[in-house]
């Protein structure tokens, strides 16, 4: 009996869904996974692309065995129901690691469609859940159970080297897409704040947008480990659309399913979150005491004076100790073992 999974190719491997899925593949190289399908690559030629896919499930379809546990990641293309059968044919039994569901944000299934595909697998690892629950109340008949967050693996040890605030004197941080079309929302809570500052990170800043006196500082783009290091910013901000109140639209609908892999990365510069209370991780960070859930940003800004130094060191700390789990891959890890438990 082997563990073991299909590597993917990837067109843009520093993408946030291209990162988490090979972190979670060198998190089960870590942990004695076979990979029984070609060598992992990055490229963006489509018909070497689709070769390479197409040959790799093939080897993995002859690899599988009796008794074998074989982890897929999915959305998997084209080939996710004919692995799935392939492997039960074998003996093998599949657990599915979700990340993202095409009847949400891109509609390219129905529900019934997503539930009757995922129903291939024998069980489930959902992000959090409000997706586990979804999942169940549409149907799914495989075993569901949550990840947690993704973890967010990096290069070599990372050593934040964060300062510590003034008393009620805390600023925000948000990486992303700064563009209009996606992330307007950061344009009125710069002209919102009065006192507290606002760093972005990203591509596409409209500073024409944003009057001379605001409260807020563009400081481009930053790579991952580099922002790990140092950063502006007390908060790391986890919101999406155009609105200051969060569920607006299909983008912010679909975040009380979905876990943000930037608040994963937030986390790993050791800065505490801000999320809305309807967020899929809602839930993760008040148990771990990492952060703030709030209804809206409209107020945000009175909702950081409120805070004192003392409970701000205190979610510091405690998304320091969720950094050092995300960084070990504990749980991708620990979900795999409770999913395998349901077999």
């Amino acid at each position: 009996m082997k563990r073991c999974y299909i590597s993917r190719n990837y067109k843009d491997i520093r993408s946030a869904g291209g990162k988490a899925k090979t972190d979670i593949e060198s998190i089960m190289d870590k942990m004695g996974f076979v990979n029984i399908g070609l060598r992992r690559t990055t490229h963006k030629n489509k018909i070497l692309d689709f070769l390479l896919t197409f040959f790799g499930v093939v080897k993995a379809m002859f690899s599988l065995g009796k008794g074998d546990v074989l982890v897929l990641q999915y959305p998997m293309k084209k080939y996710y129901e004919m692995v799935c059968n392939r492997a039960h044919s074998k003996g093998a039994k599949v657990i599915t690691q979700i990340h993202d569901l095409g009847s949400f944000r891109r509609k390219k299934l129905t529900i019934e469609q997503e539930i009757e595909r995922l129903n291939h697998s024998d069980a489930i690892i959902a992000h959090n859940p409000t997706m586990q629950k979804w999942l169940i109340d549409n149907g799914c008949k495989a075993n569901v159970v949550v990840l947690g967050i993704f973890d967010y693996l990096s290069p070599e040890p990372v050593h934040s080297t964060r300062t510590m605030p003034s008393d009620n004197d805390y600023s925000v941080f948000f990486v992303g897409n700064l563009g209009r079309d996606q992330n307007a929302f950061v344009y009125d809570l710069a002209d919102g704040f009065k006192k507290s500052m606002l760093y972005l990170y990203g591509n596409k800043y409209d500073k024409g947008s944003v009057r001379e006196d605001a409260q807020v500082k563009y400081l481009g783009f930053a790579v991952d480990h580099k922002l790990m290091e140092v950063n502006e910013g007390d908060f790391g901000l986890s919101w999406y659309g155009e609105s200051l109140e969060e569920g607006k639209g299909k983008i912010g609908e679909y975040m009380a399913y979905n876990n943000p892999h930037k608040v994963s990365l937030y986390l790993r510069c050791h800065a505490p979150v801000i999320l809305s209370k309807t967020a899929g991780l809602a839930s993760f960070v008040e148990e771990n005491k990492c952060g703030v859930c709030v209804d809206d940003l409209t107020d945000l800004e009175a909702v950081l004076q409120n805070i004192s130094l003392e409970e701000y060191i205190s979610m510091r700390n405690n998304a320091v100790k969720v950094s050092d789990r995300i960084a070990s891959g504990y749980y991708f890890s620990s979900a795999f073992e409770k999913a395998a438990a349901t077999l």
